[in-house]
């Protein structure tokens, strides 16, 4: 009985988990899931996490700071002093042995420090922001990254499972094919050639279908990792290859121009120019005083047991405030050194700035090329693919009726195979075009 109830717990936990492993999705909602889901996405907001973190960390170096410490000796042999013997009525020259202090010794301390002035501290709160907007625009451009990678990975899996279907579909076509021919040869009308060249054309179409289903496969689980999830989690695509491409097509993309102050990586490349110049400016603040301050309170307790822990203990207190000014005076130009380093890595900084404006213009043009041809490619392939569907037809009457051979039978038929994989590959590059050029433009992710 044990075992039935085991045996049922089991089977209702593996549907459970089964039922957890399916998703169904379309492609905006695989992008939308892949943003919260995916490593890298979940990485760069750990990354904006601890941006935060270290900004707040910055920010305490300048507020109060509250220290205590507690020291316990325990003279196990007291030190010895000399001390001339005619301190005590001894005789001129002599000297008498003393051991000064108690056996058991305690002190308690409590120190608060509060930083007055430091310029490097103040360059240092500038430079916390800066960093944080950097871990920002570092998630923006992950996510938008992602986004293309979603597209890329979505649109495989569409192909694979289009082209198993195509292929599925052209080898029922051409085993029907092989029956009727088969019948006509057994009638003595046409070579048994013509049946075997449509059998090696049959046999190679079986072949490229199971390699197909193996890339499909490998390409579902490309997908699961690029999502964020598990590479065996069956997931269900909701839209297919024509919808995506029909979704694709826009012609205003073509003369859509770039704003460059609002493109992620002009904006990376503009955040490494400000954190150089905080560089530069944390190197002259180095050349500044400053002040601070700090109030100290402590305990001391003595004797010759270790009573520290009795009513009748004496504690002595004592309180101490201080300021302390630190003034840099010569560092045999290490400070002018460090500062000129820091200027040069600013200049660099910039001459980066413009070199990143120009790639992103160039990026751009060499987006809206592709894309614009894709354009045309898909228009070319669909327009072939309706002559090769023709032509295939027109053969196969022909070779039916007697006034075509096999061979020419198997070479229009070869000739459709290869342009329904065109039409196919066309549609997918239109998509990932469409996708390069999204992130081109700098287009931003609706989720």
């Amino acid at each position: 009985m044990q075992k039935t109830i085991l045996l049922i717990i089991g089977i209702l936990s593996s549907i459970y988990i089964n039922a957890q492993e399916n998703i169904s999705l379309s492609l905006e909602e695989a992008i939308n899931y892949a943003l919260k889901n995916s490593y890298a996405s979940i990485n760069a907001t750990r990354d904006i996490d601890a941006a935060k973190l270290k900004k707040w960390e910055t920010t305490t170096m300048g507020l109060p700071q509250i220290s205590a410490t507690i020291d316990y000796q325990n003279w196990i042999k007291k030190q010895v002093s000399l001390i001339p013997a005619e301190f005590f009525g001894g005789n001129a020259g002599e000297f008498a042995e003393v051991a000064f202090g108690t056996k058991h010794n305690m002190n308690a301390t409590a120190t608060l420090n509060q930083l007055i002035f430091d310029g490097s501290y103040l360059v240092g709160l500038q430079s916390a922001k800066t960093y944080l907007k950097i871990s920002e625009n570092a998630k923006e451009k992950t996510e938008l990254g992602l986004r293309e990678a979603v597209i890329n990975a979505y649109g495989n899996v569409l192909l694979s499972e289009e082209s198993v279907k195509i292929l599925e579909k052209n080898i029922a076509t051409l085993q029907k094919n092989i029956d009727e021919t088969t019948e006509i040869y057994k009638n003595g009308l046409i070579e048994e050639e013509s049946v075997e060249q449509l059998q090696i054309t049959l046999a190679s179409l079986k072949s490229q279908l199971s390699k197909t289903k193996n890339l499909k496969n490998i390409a579902y689980k490309m997908l699961n990792i690029t999502l964020g999830t598990d590479i065996n989690t069956s997931v269900t695509l909701t839209d297919n290859l024509t919808k995506l491409a029909e979704d694709n097509l826009n012609l205003e993309l073509l003369s859509t121009n770039l704003t460059l102050e609002n493109h992620i990586d002009f904006k990376i490349a503009k955040n490494n120019e400000r954190a150089n110049e905080l560089f530069v400016k944390l190197e002259q603040s180095r050349a500044l005083p400053s002040l601070s301050s700090f109030v100290n309170l402590g305990y001391v307790g003595f004797g010759e047991n270790f009573d520290f822990t009795k009513k009748e203990q004496k504690w002595f207190n004592s309180s101490l405030l201080g300021v302390s000014l630190n003034i840099p005076i010569f560092s045999s130009l290490a400070r002018s050194s460090r500062t000129q380093q820091a200027k040069i890595e600013l200049e660099k900084a910039k001459t980066n700035l413009t070199e990143t404006a120009q790639k992103l213009k160039l990026q751009l043009e060499s987006a809206k090329t592709e894309y614009k041809y894709s354009l045309e490619q898909l228009e070319t392939s669909k327009q072939n693919l309706a002559l090769a569907e023709r032509i295939e037809r027109k053969q196969q009457i022909k070779f039916f009726e007697g006034l075509s051979t096999s061979f020419e039978l198997s070479e229009a038929q070869r000739q459709l195979y290869t342009m329904q994989q065109n039409y196919l590959q066309n549609m997918l590059q239109l998509i990932a075009n469409k996708a390069s050029l999204d992130n081109a433009l700098n287009t931003p992710i609706k989720n």
